[in-house]
């Protein structure tokens, strides 16, 4: 008799079937914030970094250091700081989206505005990350190549100098070609 209680409302199916329901809602939940932290993100990174955004924002560079009152300065500087501006576009976001994050009330809003400007700003801190390396590759290949080119040049002058020059007798000529063995370090 108590075995059939225990199975009877312990092992509810309605129980796991919302179980189950608010486990998927919380994912839902998590993949729509990921998925609306990308137009934070991109927004945000668009107004302050682009060259699209050049001219508004030097003007509100120099506002922010020019401003006579620190309401002037502090309002121009949100156009100038990735972090800062990313919170207004969440929370523009968060108007039209109407997302709430594990609340149903206000709660779910505060949680939400939050979440999605950190996980905005994640975003921005790995494409910087990525575009810094990028950039950063693309100079060390530059120099690598003109360093080669250089070498390169140097090491025909010093072949053609080698090839040219006339054994000496009695004593064995030594015009090993050393910018070949070079090269192939090189280029390994």
């Amino acid at each position: 008799m108590r075995l059939a209680w225990y199975f009877g409302n312990c092992c509810n199916i309605s129980y796991f079937y919302f179980s189950i329901a608010n486990y998927m809602t919380v994912l839902h939940q998590i993949a729509r914030l990921f998925i609306l932290a990308i137009p934070v993100a991109c927004i945000a990174w668009t107004v302050t970094h682009e060259e699209i955004f050049k001219e508004p924002r030097s003007y509100c560079i120099k506002r922010s250091k020019e401003g006579k009152s620190i309401i002037v300065r502090k309002f121009f500087y949100l156009f100038t700081c990735e972090y800062c501006f990313s919170h207004y576009v969440a929370l523009l976001i968060l108007f039209f989206a109407q997302y709430q994050l594990l609340y149903a009330d206000w709660r779910g809003y505060f949680v939400a505005f939050f979440s999605i400007v950190w996980v905005a700003n994640m975003y921005m801190t790995v494409y910087c990350m990525l575009r810094t390396n990028l950039k950063l590759g693309s100079k060390e290949a530059d120099v690598l190549s003109r360093e080669v080119e250089n070498t390169e040049s140097q090491w025909k002058v010093a072949d053609d100098v080698h090839t040219n020059s006339k054994p000496v007798v009695g004593k064995k000529n030594i015009s090993f070609p050393f910018s070949r063995i070079f090269k192939i370090l090189l280029l390994r």
